[in-house]
């Protein structure tokens, strides 16, 4: 097999994240028994889809967020929490980066952070920091920062844990956003050796034990809740794991064995089948995605700009 070229992995982040997401909408809520024998980009007939109002290829609030945030990074040259947040305002408000500028499937944590942004509460004092407040939101959207950002892991450490704190101000979510932007860091210049990219997943864990300070609220989200040795997920909305669900989806060979199997576990599938199909777009590039699966997403007047002015920044940088 060819090894993609980093336009081809950059591409495949983007376009990985968004069909992977696309796909998950119709399957979200239920139950992995409940399932239908085949999964694909228009359920079968008969089967009781989710937001049965959204045409199949629309991306739900994961893709849209995730498109803010890139929008955000690519207008204003570096991390900007405060315009990160008007960005999010924008989508709830107004659809922006939305599929037909509709607006569904928004998370309670999101909901609360952009009530307090809407009432002037700072970007980084917005999301809500308990420990019951670790939903999957600030995941679901950080992979453009990785593969935007071209500075040292430290500071693409930093920077993702700070746009988590926008929505979602838990160590947890933080930590987990961090490290998955290094996992994607990796696999993006070239260790994410198939089939798993554990290669790749290991670095990541060691250049984050380094930079954390031992005795840390960082330390503790990382060693006694992310655990980053364990592998299991069941495709819940809870942060820590989504990250692991996605881990281990990753075992299989190709972007749609990939996002099937995120699908599979059930439950939150399409933000499952986002963090798990943008790091196996990363890991493939775009053409391993499938054809009929690129033709059927909607929206593309909204990405296309958007993968265009990222392929040009990394050109520049």
């Amino acid at each position: 097999m060819t090894t993609p070229r980093l336009p081809d992995r950059l591409a495949g982040g983007l376009y990985g994240l968004l069909i992977g997401d696309a796909v998950g909408v119709p399957y979200e809520f239920h139950h992995p028994r409940d399932l239908p024998a085949v999964i694909d980009l228009v359920p079968p007939a008969g089967f009781g889809r989710a937001h049965t109002g959204t045409p199949p290829g629309t991306w739900s609030d994961d893709g849209a967020h995730a498109l803010c945030l890139l929008h955000s990074l690519l207008e204003h040259g570096r991390l900007d929490v405060d315009a990160l947040g008007r960005e999010l305002l924008r989508w709830y408000g107004e659809g922006h980066m939305a599929v037909d500028g509709r607006v569904f499937d928004i998370g309670n944590q999101t909901s609360s952070a952009l009530a307090r942004l809407e009432r002037g509460v700072p970007a980084l004092e917005a999301g809500p920091a308990s420990e019951q407040a670790n939903g999957n939101g600030s995941l679901m959207r950080v992979l453009p920062l990785a593969l935007w950002h071209q500075g040292a892991d430290e500071e693409l450490v930093a920077d993702a844990m700070l746009q988590s704190r926008v929505t979602h101000g838990h160590m947890r979510s933080q930590v987990c956003c961090a490290l998955y932007c290094l996992w994607a860091r990796r696999i993006l210049d070239g260790h994410g050796d198939a089939p798993a990219g554990e290669r790749a997943w290991d670095d990541a864990v060691a250049t984050m034990r380094g930079l954390v300070r031992a005795g840390s609220d960082e330390e503790e989200a990382l060693e006694g809740h992310i655990r980053p040795e364990i592998v299991r997920g069941g495709g819940s909305g809870y942060v820590v794991d989504t990250l692991c669900s996605a881990r281990m989806v990753m075992r299989e060979a190709g972007y749609r064995d990939v996002v099937v199997a995120a699908i599979r576990l059930g439950h939150d599938t399409d933000t499952t089948a986002c963090v798990a199909g943008g790091v196996a777009g990363v890991r493939e590039g775009v053409d391993a995605i499938p054809l009929e699966w690129r033709r059927g997403l909607r929206g593309k007047p909204i990405v296309e700009p958007l993968v265009a002015g990222l392929l040009a920044w990394r050109r520049e940088g």
